[in-house]
């Protein structure tokens, strides 16, 4: 749009090739060379040193190693070198940094005098960018700043000289999509420049139409996509789908209300149901009840998880689900099993307290958090839920962040703060559940005790497949072999030797009530359970993988297999085995994605197991059957983006159903009597 309405006088030329007109819209777009900015090639900010960092703590002295990257062994001659110059100039290396005069602080950053200085010793590790361990180096060292000449625009200045109704393509971008929308309804243009540009300036407000659609019109256009939350991301998804005119066309979802609200959940059955009447086929994989309401046909998968699902319990019309008496989703549907409400709610006489939080979105509140309680933060997708928890407390808590807020108080109170998210536990297909719970250590020293093991000298190393002696040296115990295929994916193969059991075929021979290595880790969780009945120390360690409902999982399931919710369940596990420590703060983002409503009931009393131990459990939550069992929330908004980051509501879940600016309330009291 802003290269047909660049200045377009009726003295059009008709003769304009194609290549000058990709060129044009190139001019406009911060990924080419023709229209990125040149000073920092168009990412908007720039890559400076970060003093802070440089000089952590400004009261050491030169001599007691102010200077951080100068304490390392490679170079420690560069400290040396330092403390050398400052005595020529008679700059005291012996009093702590924040006491050296303006001028000699500047001596010791910039150099002068022959003398590099600090940043004089970056600039030449910048000329060595080309080995890997110096870009790790200086990234140490780095912090971002906005550029300069773009103002995080990210084009040259030809392409922002460029104007409609007086703002550039950079000023329009950093707009929210409800500004932009309403900026292109009352753009006027002339006669010729409609013959031009009409048909684009519709399609744009379509477009723009559908993510008003979906509920995001706070979101502005140059929004990094990275920075967007699951429900944000989901959203911008399915508004393209809206856009792309198709019919006919079978779309299917994975549980699409993943870091919805209950609110924006209803806007989602809205979209769904509007891609079936155009005539398409929507199929949705779906844990939450009011969208498996709005569905026509209902397809239930069981009964149980792992080896006991797999089962097609039900496949029909909505409205004989209901009726279904074998299916556990019908009975939590038709209400004849629900979540319980707590008999009391907790009541904490001690917080730690965030002031003035500013980070984002934020709004500057002082947020106070119950400890030794179950606390829910809410809110709409985008009203600053994970901004404050993770980028505000967890970071700033670890000194991380030291923006953002002003300051965390009772942190006294609290030995240790953990984050349990959905990252992957390993990236190697070796880690496997019996072994990130410690399980596989006893493991190995029970096969290790056996008869025919302590005759033939095996020791509990050659129980494992990740050390030599017992393990398959064919395939090193990996139980498989990759085939490099150059040009074509690699092909994983079983290997021959082990036939991808892991062990030789002598360690294959030891066993333990009839079972040997291999067939162990093989079993369930619930089976090893079981098969361990005499084993005290090997049960206390599953008893918590049980606890959190993965009595499916095999104990030698490589853990790369498994979702986002086991793996937030199995560090849940770790941490009831493993962490004995008082006062523990534990921060949850979200732990019930992809999980039954049976399953979240087993969470939840996970949950409260954490917190009767004395530890603190802080979870953001969508899910309206947790919501009711928190302890207290503290509910975020009212909107999200830039209408959020303002606390509506706080308090026991019967205290935030009173509010009237809460969303959240009004969909709570439902789940309340």
């Amino acid at each position: 749009i802003f290269f047909c309405l660049e200045p377009i006088k009726e003295t059009f030329d008709p003769v304009i090739t194609v290549t000058s007109i990709q060129d044009k819209f190139l001019f406009f777009s911060f990924n080419s060379p023709q229209g990125a900015c040149p000073t920092c090639h168009g990412f908007g900010d720039l890559a400076v040193l970060d003093e802070d960092k440089i000089i952590p703590d400004r009261n050491k002295s030169l001599e007691e190693g102010a200077i951080e990257p100068w304490t390392k062994p490679v170079s420690r001659g560069k400290m040396d070198e330092l403390i050398s110059e400052a005595k020529k100039r008679g700059i005291a290396a012996d009093i702590p940094f924040k006491d050296l005069k303006e001028e000699e602080k500047k001596f010791v950053l910039d150099g002068g005098d022959g003398y590099h200085g600090i940043k004089g010793f970056f600039d030449w590790l910048q000329t060595k960018k080309y080995k890997i361990q110096v870009r790790v180096f200086l990234s140490r060292y780095r912090k971002y700043e906005p550029c300069p000449d773009c103002k995080k625009m990210r084009l040259n200045p030809q392409a922002l000289s460029v104007k409609i109704e007086g703002l550039s393509i950079g000023q329009v971008v950093q707009m929210t999509v409800q500004q932009v929308h309403k900026f292109f309804k009352r753009l006027k243009v002339s006669p010729f420049q409609k013959l031009v540009a009409e048909k684009l300036i519709e399609e744009i407000q379509n477009r723009l139409n559908f993510l008003l659609e979906v509920g995001l019109d706070y979101i502005t256009l140059n929004r990094m996509t990275f920075t967007l939350s699951g429900g944000e991301a989901q959203r911008i998804n399915l508004a393209a789908a809206l856009s792309a005119p198709l019919v006919g066309t079978l779309f299917v979802l994975d549980e699409p209300s993943i870091g919805l609200h209950a609110r924006d959940n209803q806007r989602l059955v809205e979209i769904l149901g509007s891609l079936k009447e155009i005539g398409n086929t929507v199929m949705v994989v779906e844990h939450d009840p009011e969208i498996i309401k709005s569905a026509d046909n209902v397809i239930d998968l069981g009964p149980q998880a792992g080896e006991a699902g797999g089962e097609v319990i039900f496949n029909g019309p909505m409205e004989e689900f209901f009726k279904n008496h074998d299916s556990l989703t019908a009975q939590y549907l038709r209400g004849e099993k629900e979540i319980k409400i707590p008999e009391k709610r907790r009541i904490s006489r001690s917080f730690i307290e965030i002031k003035d939080a500013h980070k984002h979105n934020l709004k500057h509140p002082d947020v106070k958090l119950p400890l030794n309680t179950f606390t829910c933060i809410t809110g709409v997708s985008g009203s600053g839920k994970s901004t404050l928890l993770n980028d505000v407390l967890y970071q700033g808590w670890l000194g991380k962040a030291k923006d953002g807020y002003k300051e965390i108080k009772g942190k006294e109170q609290i030995d240790r703060i953990i984050m349990v998210d959905q990252s992957p536990l390993s990236t190697s297909p070796r880690s496997i559940p019996a072994t990130y719970i410690k399980a596989m250590d006893e493991i190995r020293e029970l096969f290790s005790q056996a008869r025919e093991a302590k005759a033939l000298g095996y020791k509990p190393g050659f129980f494992s497949f990740n050390t030599p002696g017992g393990r398959c040296e064919q395939c090193k115990g990996a139980g498989q072999q990759i085939v490099e295929m150059q040009f074509l994916s690699d092909i994983a193969l079983t290997c021959e030797a082990c036939s991808g059991k892991r062990f030789k075929s002598d360690i294959l021979e030891i066993k333990y009530k009839e079972k040997n290595i291999d067939q162990v880790l093989q079993m369930t969780v619930s089976e090893a359970f079981d098969f361990f009945s005499e084993q005290a120390k090997i049960r206390k360690k599953l008893t918590p993988l049980v606890e959190v409902g993965l009595g499916y999982l095999k104990l030698g399931q490589p853990t790369t297999t498994l979702s986002g919710g086991e793996l937030q369940r199995i560090k849940l596990a770790y941490h009831l085995i493993h962490q004995r420590e008082k006062r523990t703060l534990y921060l949850f983002d979200e732990p019930t994605i992809g999980l039954h409503p049976d399953d979240i009931s087993v969470l939840l009393c996970c949950f409260q197991k954490l917190v009767e131990k004395g530890h603190t459990v802080i979870v953001i939550e969508h899910n309206l059957d947790v919501i009711k069992c928190a302890d207290h929330i503290i509910d975020l908004g009212p909107e999200g983006g830039e209408k959020g980051g303002e606390i509506v509501a706080q308090g026991p879940p019967e205290e935030i159903i009173k509010s009237k600016k809460s969303h959240t309330s009004r969909y709570l009291k439902k789940y309340l009597p």
